[in-house]
């Protein structure tokens, strides 16, 4: 006999009392991988434990956030203890978490640190290798889903800042088994195919470690290594790092930011021209004054004006010279006939002549030497005797010696 028909809310009511009633489910460990892993403000910590084919929501509240002993990470493989919790409004089950332990390295963490050592060995991230992004590209083709938000974020932003480059989009997948391939064709393809674009951006939306897995397969990180094009990587949001950002020309930390960097902003530029142009035509304009005024220094009416009036400032300039020069010479004259007429005085003074003439007399032997010492004369030397006025001679009586 069929049941009455009963609402949702009564469905998922009944099944939380089933699941919750169950001694096995009230009290269930579960192995697993960690992904898609979020730390609410709340302090609950909302992720997914996961093996190779499925995955079950988990919720760990606050309260028992401080029992983990270790640092819940993407990709770690955990041993969960709890019990199942049906959310009744979304109809949606989930382990509530009692205590946790930590059992090691998930795989797709461990595949993912294997892969990285590996290119990394063999050169694939170096430096060297990076291709710069061209500052003024004309084409940029996007590698990812025609239908995701990554795609939408990226036309938006290249719109708003730039009118002129022209955008390809090419749809691939950015999920699931197939999208890894689908991936490495279309850099392939825009490589051979499309030899007017001057960059690539590559990527998608956040999401969890699987769903971001394409990014981190082998075959995207040899296309991307190969292509000659720039290759800007923007997987997921700025705490997520896939094999392609490594190994990508840029990482952008968003499809939004690989938007930003991949374009110059149009406006920006024109103001920077219509400066620049500005600037140009002000200098253009002193120059032009510059050599006007250097043409009427040659015009030959006013050479000549300047140049008579160049000579009459050097008149000026040569008498007053002149004056200065005829007023030193005369104050210098003065001074030396000030000079000589101390030193004629001084030497009218010392002339012996003048001596006489106060009544002196200057007496000397018949070879005229002057007779200093009158105790040296003898009887009957002759001598002569010089005044002021007339000469003459005498014989000497006695010798004056004592």
């Amino acid at each position: 006999m069929a049941l009455k028909p009963v609402k949702v809310s009564q469905l998922n009511s009944y099944i939380k009392r089933i699941l919750q009633t169950d001694p096995i489910l009230g009290n269930v460990s579960v192995i697993g991988e960690i992904s898609n892993l979020k730390f609410h403000s709340s302090g609950h910590v909302y992720f997914s434990l996961k093996d190779e084919t499925s995955k079950v929501s988990c919720f760990l509240p606050a309260s028992n956030v401080g029992r983990i002993g270790f640092q819940l990470k993407e990709g770690i493989e955990v041993t969960a203890h709890g019990y199942i919790y049906l959310y009744e409004r979304g109809g949606s089950y989930s382990i509530n978490i009692r205590d946790m332990e930590s059992a090691g390295q998930g795989d797709l963490a461990a595949a993912f640190e294997k892969l990285k050592a590996k290119l990394m060995n063999e050169g694939l991230f170096d430096q060297a290798h990076k291709k710069p992004i061209p500052t003024f590209p004309y084409k940029v083709a996007v590698v990812t889903s025609s239908t995701g938000a990554a795609v939408r974020d990226i036309l938006k932003i290249i719109k708003q800042k730039n009118d002129i480059v022209d955008v390809l989009v090419y749809p691939v997948l950015v999920q699931g088994p197939d999208a890894a391939g689908e991936i490495a064709a279309a850099i392939d393809d825009i490589n051979r195919s499309y030899d007017d674009v001057d960059v690539i951006i590559t990527g998608r939306g956040g999401g969890s470690t699987e769903e971001l897995w394409a990014f981190n397969e082998e075959i995207v990180a040899r296309s991307i290594f190969a292509s000659e094009i720039p290759v800007i990587s923007a997987v997921g949001h700025e705490t997520d790092f896939t094999i392609a950002d490594f190994v990508a020309d840029m990482r952008a930390e968003t499809p939004t930011a690989a938007a930003e960097k991949a374009v110059p902003d149009t406006e920006m530029l024109r103001e920077y021209v219509r400066t620049i142009h500005s600037e140009m035509k002000r200098d253009l304009r002193m120059l032009v004054e510059v050599r006007r005024k250097h043409l009427e220094a040659l015009d030959p009416s006013a050479f000549g004006r300047d140049i008579r009036s160049r000579i009459a400032m050097e008149h000026l300039r040569a008498d007053n010279m002149m004056d200065d020069m005829t007023v030193t010479i005369k104050a210098l004259l003065n001074e030396k006939h000030h000079k000589l007429s101390v030193l004629k005085e001084t030497l009218d003074g010392a002339d012996p002549k003048a001596i006489l003439k106060r009544g002196y007399s200057v007496v000397t032997d018949e070879d005229g030497v002057i007779i200093k010492d009158a105790s040296r004369l003898t009887e009957d030397q002759l001598i002569n005797v010089e005044s002021a006025v007339g000469q003459a001679k005498a014989r000497v009586v006695s010798s004056g010696k004592e």
